[in-house]
């Protein structure tokens, strides 16, 4: 867990492999712009203005943000709905914010190897991701618990009993079944905490190697401190370097070449580094995981040797090295370290369905209250009414059974385990249990490209070459090109140079004014694209004797079977492969030289000048090469069209071009030469080295120096290469659009969104936006796509953060009527903030899925978050709620399981408060037939068993219906959308429950009063008998398909209930219930309860059926 600097990698001994903590949550710091240059008039700038000008017009600014026009009037009322929360919410976290101010970052100097010398004390390098500690345990579970308006309730009731004169029945009939919660879920939390502090304990405990000036020595994870040197190997492949894995930091998977500083590597011995004096100046931490600055500077020599420090030369935490050996200065610990910057804290997801049902428990509260109130009113409020007002209030306490969250929580579970038994979604593990429901409620998919929908492997399709293509069918063309090319060169004499040397640049090009044939074409094209990358090839060490390696030439087999490439960049990966099937093959590369192969067997040496990098900002990557035979310096560059466009000489048919290939879905790269004469790049390089010394603006001047060279450059060639989609994505996506779910993808590059836009529909028009940087271009583009209709929206994510920034509400309500929105180059923070807006803008669910590290803050910002374990990791897998193993497995997550989970847990909870409405209405009509004394009509056990094991196995066992079968879930996928309008659970079907509660108690108490003749004791046994019966038979009114388990569970509780009437001699007359008058009063009643609902519901669906059954008659 610490940030690594690139010192020495001349540390030969091979170690076991050092693996940093890998954090749920990765992202990406937003580009910021200045907004100081916007013209002073936008700040009153309505949206739908005319593009011929910005003139004023009061009728426009009801289009302004709502953070402006839509002031909400805050008083009285404001205040007692929900205004109170908001102050005392504020009010904690000013005072937090004081009580933890943050100590200000900034800029530092490291010496090496000498921690003491440190001005500033930095954070410990530990781990802590427990929630709670041994004092905080206990109250922070319970603050869990009780701030919800459930469970505070029960726990007010249950202590009301404690006060003698409001005591109703038996405390164990209270306290029993909120014990059993709080207990469950104390017994939850502390077996999660437990993990937690073992994982964390593991990692702070990791023992790493540390170099003093006595040698190496084994030091803990959470020792570790800024200056220490930590030394990071494997075996070694490429000297002065190492590759790194950064999968678990941003996602990507390939590995990255990374660098040494120059000075260090002349010293003669690795125990030499205590010996300078030398001292790193490092940027103050920051999120951006893509940038550093700073220098390295050795005071013991004159002058002073300062080299500039650059992203290249670093190694940060959540980073592995994957060959090479390091020595690394530690720069910065704990909190300070980039991964730990860009991690978001998880939050607890609630379930909208537990939302709603929270609602109607505090509705169900208000009816209790206004019911007691009622009763104590009739009384006329005599003697000590607001006592007997409470005890009402506890008597109809069943109103909200408490049962409602054990029942909600034991379903959710079921529904993870069926999901996870799944055979059709092998793989599939559910690493939240409480949001099952969410599935069936989802309106917006956001979801990654790369490695997500596609299968993150290149495959290269098309070269370009402005009046010819080649394709895939015709790449035997270009290699016979290429043949025949060098073997011209081979038949020019060579002034009696061996075989293997290269001829003058003159026979190789005819000169500038002679136009080019298409094999020198083909040529120039294809060598330039086997020279301008990061590719590096890898060759497997087999020999490895006493742990030590041998020299590289005898370990090492350079045969081509033996050769890998390794690059951070998948598509130049692809690149060189195919160089090398038509004839020209990368062999050898280090920090400063290069060797390519030809046909032939002769070898091309040229040696590597200066190397551009690629970054988002710039979309392309430069490399300057001398050829070693001919001494000719020339300036290869390839990158993204848009940025391209501008630098190469005029033409007139890459934007065509590229607009072709992208219709074909292929990721297209433009490539460009420029000679430079020796005189020139000497000029370059002073400039250059002289930039990348500067502390302040280093950035912009390195690029203001590298652009000054990148002009009136040879188009070459366009390449396309292809992400070929995952099994069966094109219907997955189809299958969702038909649900009615918005697609949203976030992915690198926007010439491959118009292959995911024409997979989510065929017919579909889409506008891309221009590139947007000001407040004035994205005023004009808005309102152009504004009046397009029904049309895809693509955009870049620099254009996505200025329409954020200043057109926030109108770009998101654009945005939610497309079909489909296609972000490219988005950061992870980009990709969470466009969930956090659509979910503040449109109140409905959404659902993110990835399944790279910079994919978390995206998963964990979302309603429901997929994970999807591929070659990026696991890290979005852990971090998610769900994990799939393929993206097609999301049709049937969502069709056929987030369906049953929703309609299973929406019968389930109105039934459990249904069970409870039921007595209460009993109760109310016997408290205002017996002259409306707060009397309890069933008391002890009876209340206890009624609601456990007389009724708890028929109305649990609703988990196994279902209303559709799978096979038609996911033939019609439009099933879906009704879901997603939330019909199952609503006021209008809970007021039907009511109504059944209201008709059904009544009906039972009623006919009990009327019908029993000598003692109350039989009113008891009658309509206590009639009322698990009812129960029961309405369990099956309910069930839509019937499961054996069903039946099973109807017989035994009605066994149950039978059996344990020979042990309620305290509350039944055993004489008089094995008696004929009995039974037929208790049937009659009985079935005036339930036949007409049965008849209601015979005649609905006869003459009013639902759209499922009309699908499956």
């Amino acid at each position: 867990m610490w940030g690594f600097f690139c010192v020495s990698s001349s540390f030969t001994q091979a170690i076991s492999i050092l693996r940093s903590v890998s954090f749920m949550s990765d992202v990406l710091c937003p580009r910021r712009y200045s907004v100081e240059d916007e013209p002073s008039n936008l700040d009153e700038m309505p949206l739908m203005m005319s593009e011929d000008g910005f003139e004023n017009d009061e009728s426009d600014y009801q289009t302004l943000p709502r953070a402006r026009v839509n002031q909400r009037r805050r008083g009285l009322g404001w205040f007692l709905l929900g205004g109170w929360k908001v102050l005392c919410g504020s009010c904690c976290d000013c005072l937090a914010h004081v009580c933890r101010r943050k100590k200000e970052l900034k800029a530092r100097t490291v010496w090496l190897g000498c921690p003491e010398k440190c001005e500033e004390k930095y954070p410990k390098n530990a781990i802590k991701n427990q929630k709670y500690n041994i004092f905080t345990f206990v109250p922070g579970v319970l603050y869990q618990q009780f701030k919800f308006f459930l469970n505070l309730y029960f726990l007010v009731v249950a202590c009301s009993q404690f006060v003698p004169s409001l005591k109703i029945g038996y405390l164990y009939t209270y306290w029993a079944p909120l014990g059993f919660v709080l207990v469950v879920t104390m017994v939850r939390e502390a077996v999660d905490e437990v993990r937690r502090y073992r994982r964390d304990k593991e990692m702070n405990s990791q023992l790493y190697s540390k170099l003093t000036v006595r040698g190496k020595t084994q030091v803990k994870s959470s020792d570790i401190q800024v200056g220490d040197l930590i030394i990071v190997d494997k075996v070694i492949l490429v000297s002065c370097s190492c590759f790194i894995r950064t999968d678990q930091l941003d996602g990507e998977t390939d590995w990255k070449l990374k660098v040494a500083v120059i000075c260090t590597q002349r010293l003669p011995a690795v125990g030499d580094l205590f010996s300078i004096s030398a001292y790193v100046y490092a940027q103050r931490p920051q999120l951006d995981i893509h940038s550093f600055e700073g220098n390295f500077t050795r005071e013991d020599t004159d002058p002073q040797v300062i080299e500039s420090l650059s992203i290249e030369n670093t190694l940060w935490a959540s980073t592995v090295v994957a060959s090479g050996t390091v020595i690394g200065v530690v720069i910065y610990t704990g909190k300070e370290t980039r991964s730990v910057l860009n991690t978001s804290n998880a939050k607890n997801k609630v379930g909208l369905l537990d939302l709603e049902l929270n609602r109607l428990t505090k509705a169900l509260f208000l009816a209790q209250v206004v019911l007691s109130i009622v009763m104590v009113a009739v009384q006329g409020f005599v003697g000590p009414w607001f006592r007997n007002l409470f005890r009402f209030v506890v008597l109809f306490s069943y109103i909200i059974p408490i049962s409602l969250r054990v029942n909600l929580d034991m379903g959710k579970s079921a529904y993870g385990w069926m999901i996870m038994k799944d055979e059709n979604i092998p793989g599939t593990v559910v690493r939240t249990s409480t949001i099952p429901e969410e599935l069936g409620r989802l309106v917006y998919l956001l979801t990654d490209k790369t490695g997500t929908l596609t299968q993150n492997e290149m495959v290269f399709k098309r070269l370009h070459l402005g009046t010819v293509s080649y394709g895939t069918d015709t790449m035997d063309e270009i290699q016979n090109h290429i043949v025949q090319s060098y073997a011209q060169v081979t038949s020019q004499p060579s002034n009696g140079s061996a075989s293997g040397s290269t001829p003058s640049r003159k026979t190789q090009t005819p000169g500038p004014k002679v136009r080019k044939s298409v094999s020198s074409r083909i040529h120039e094209a294809v060598k330039a694209i086997a020279l301008c990358h990061n590719v590096t090839p890898v060759y497997e060490s087999h020999a490895i004797v006493n742990g030590e390696t041998e020299s590289a030439e005898a370990d090492q087999d350079f045969s081509d079977d033996n050769r890998t490439y390794q690059a951070s960049s998948p598509d130049e990966v692809e690149l060189v492969r195919w160089t090398q099937s038509v004839g020209l093959t990368l062999v050898n590369r280090d920090l400063t030289s290069l060797q390519l192969r030809t046909p032939s067997g002769q070898m091309l040496s040229f040696h590597i000048l200066q190397i551009f990098p690629f970054t988002s900002e710039s979309k392309r990557m430069g490399i300057i090469v001398r050829e070693e035979s001919t001494g000719d310096i020339a300036f290869y560059m390839k990158g993204a069209d848009v940025a391209m466009a501008s630098i190469v000489q005029y033409n007139d048919w890459l934007e065509e071009e590229c607009g072709n290939m992208a219709r074909e879905g292929l990721r297209t790269l433009v490539v460009a030469k420029k000679s430079l004469s020796e005189e020139q790049y000497q000029d370059f390089e002073n400039r250059y080295n002289q930039a990348k010394l500067s502390i302040h603006d280093r950035g912009l001047k390195v690029t203001a120096v590298v652009e000054s060279l990148e002009r009136e450059m040879e188009l070459l060639c366009l390449t396309g290469v292809e992400d070929q989609l995952q099994a069966d994505v094109r219907p997955t996506l189809e299958l969702l659009r038909n649900a009615g779910i918005k697609i949203n993808k976030h992915k690198p590059h926007t010439t491959g969104g118009i292959k995911v836009l024409s997979v989510l529909a065929v017919n579909l028009s889409c506008v891309a936006l221009e590139q947007i940087s000001s407040r004035g271009e994205a005023h004009l583009e808005l309102n152009a796509f504004r009046r397009k209709h029904d049309c895809a929206l693509v955009i870049s994510g620099d254009s996505l953060e200025v329409c954020l920034r200043y057109y926030e509400h109108e770009f998101v309500e654009l945005a939610c009527q497309c079909p489909a929105v296609v972000c490219c180059r988005c950061s992870p923070t980009q990709k969470a903030q466009i969930v956090t807006l659509l979910k503040q803008h449109t109140a409905n669910r959404t659902c993110a899925i990835g399944d790279g590290g910079n994919d978390v803050s995206m998963i964990q910002a979302a309603d429901c978050g997929i994970g999807i374990e591929g070659k990026e990791g696991k890290q979005a897998s852990l971090a998610a709620d769900f994990s799939i193993t393929q993206f097609k497995h999301i049709g049937r997550l969502l069709m056929v399981h987030g369906r049953n989970s929703y309609k299973r847990s929406a019968a389930l909870g109105q039934f459990v408060m249904h069970r409870g409405m039921i007595i209460s209405t009993m109760q109310a009509v016997f408290s205002s037939v017996f002259y409306f004394a707060s009397v309890p009509l069933y008391q002890g056990f009876l209340m206890v068993g009624y609601a456990t094991m007389y009724t708890m196995f028929p109305v649990f066992s609703l988990v196994l219906d279902q209303d559709v079968k799978p096979e038609m879930a996911l033939l019609y996928p439009e099933l879906y959308k009704d879901l997603t309008k939330g019909r199952s659970l609503s006021f209008k079907t809970f007021l039907i429950w009511v109504l059944v509660s209201v008709y059904q108690g009544g009906i039972l108490m009623y006919s009990a009063l009327v019908l029993f003749e000598a003692e109350f004791v039989h009113v008891v046994a009658i309509s206590f008998t009639a009322l698990i019966l009812t129960e029961l038979l309405m369990v099956a009114l309910t069930i839509r398909t019937w499961h054996w388990l069903m039946v099973v569970a109807e017989f035994f509780s009605l066994g149950c209930y039978l059996a344990s009437l020979a042990f309620l001699n305290e509350y039944f007359d055993l004489s008089f219930i094995t008696t004929w008058p009995f039974l037929w009063k208790v049937s009659a009643i009985t079935l005036v309860s339930c036949l007409p609902l049965y008849i209601i519901k015979y005649l609905k669906r006869k003459f009013s059926p639902p759209s499922y059954s009309k699908l499956s008659s």
